[in-house]
């Protein structure tokens, strides 16, 4: 194996950055990219400018784990002011609607938010980064055009109200949402608003975690400038998000070359290990075999 010189994933990796308020995740990005000299640099999981907390970064090798890791549950802590829309549906555009939320009560929004947890289908922003027709719905809102979002199925895991307090006339709601990946926190907020027919729109997110990956080990961009360090390496990663399947050498090398093994009676993915501790790649069941679905270690490396 290859890796008894120099191992190929030397430098390869995830950052997990704990984003800033007002900046995109592509700045983000950017500065990560100088930060380690490279180009090869990339983000799973997009947060709006408003919103901070985890934001998942691969370099090098790791930006093509990324792709790998977008199906995550998500958690996240939000505040939702009710009697208020606005334009982008959060804190960053402009007031469109103020109700008056005097007739709100507290059961009202433990049962609103009830009917939006678990299986349901969600209508995304239309100022998010979903594409339409190959264009990106924030850039479809901006040059005026007319479309509409069809609803997608989503997971609520838990919905929890963490506090109501009561203001000038509008309601902030403190929550918490476990949630599947591609939930959009905005568009709970407006549908939580339209439910009690008030309007709604979010003055607060924060990603707490992004699957396995939470805030306890993500750093600043100030902590990152000073010291450029990769918060797990692939093989750290790989075993984080799925399970372990140990292989021989023999098998290590096959799977390194995108061959398949015989099945093993494993369901979902898993990392298959060699005799050194290293994981070669993600393998998934299909039928009769056991083949990979990301080699991390390919002998082209």
């Amino acid at each position: 194996m290859k890796d008894t010189v120099r191992d190929p994933l030397t430098g390869s990796g995830l950052v997990f950055v704990d984003k800033p308020a007002g900046m995109t995740s592509h700045d983000v990005v950017a500065r990560l990219r100088r930060f380690f000299g490279t180009r090869k640099v990339g983000h799973a999981g997009t947060l709006d400018p408003m919103a901070t907390g985890v934001l998942v970064a691969g370099i090098e090798r790791g930006t093509k784990l990324l792709a790998h890791l977008v199906t995550d549950d998500k958690v996240y802590a939000a505040t939702i002011r009710l009697g208020q829309t606005t334009s982008t549906e959060d804190a960053d555009g402009e007031v469109l609607t103020t109700t008056d939320t005097a007739g709100v009560t507290d059961a009202a929004i433990k049962d609103a938010v009830a009917q939006l947890t678990g299986e349901i289908m969600q209508v995304p922003s239309k100022v998010s980064a979903i594409k339409i027709n190959g264009k990106r719905a924030h850039e479809m809102v901006r040059d005026g055009e007319e479309f509409e979002i069809p609803p997608r199925p989503i997971t609520v895991f838990s919905f929890e109200i963490l506090d109501i307090r009561r203001h000038s006339g509008c309601i902030d709601v403190d929550v918490r949402v476990h949630c599947s990946s591609g939930t959009y926190i905005r568009a709970l907020a407006r549908d939580l608003g339209d439910s009690l027919a008030v309007g709604a729109h979010l003055t607060a997110l924060r990603r707490e975690a992004s699957g396995p990956f939470d805030l306890t080990r993500a750093r600043t961009l100030e902590e990152l400038e000073a010291h450029a360090e990769l918060s797990m390496t692939m093989d750290e990663a790989l075993l984080a998000a799925w399970p372990a399947l140990e292989v021989t050498a023999e098998e290590y090398a096959d799977l390194a070359m995108g061959k398949w093994l015989s099945p093993r009676g494993v369901r979902g993915v898993h990392a298959a290990v060699g005799p050194e501790g290293k994981v070669v790649a993600l393998v998934k069941e299909k039928g009769a075999r056991l083949s990979t679905t990301f080699v991390a270690r390919p002998s082209t490396l």
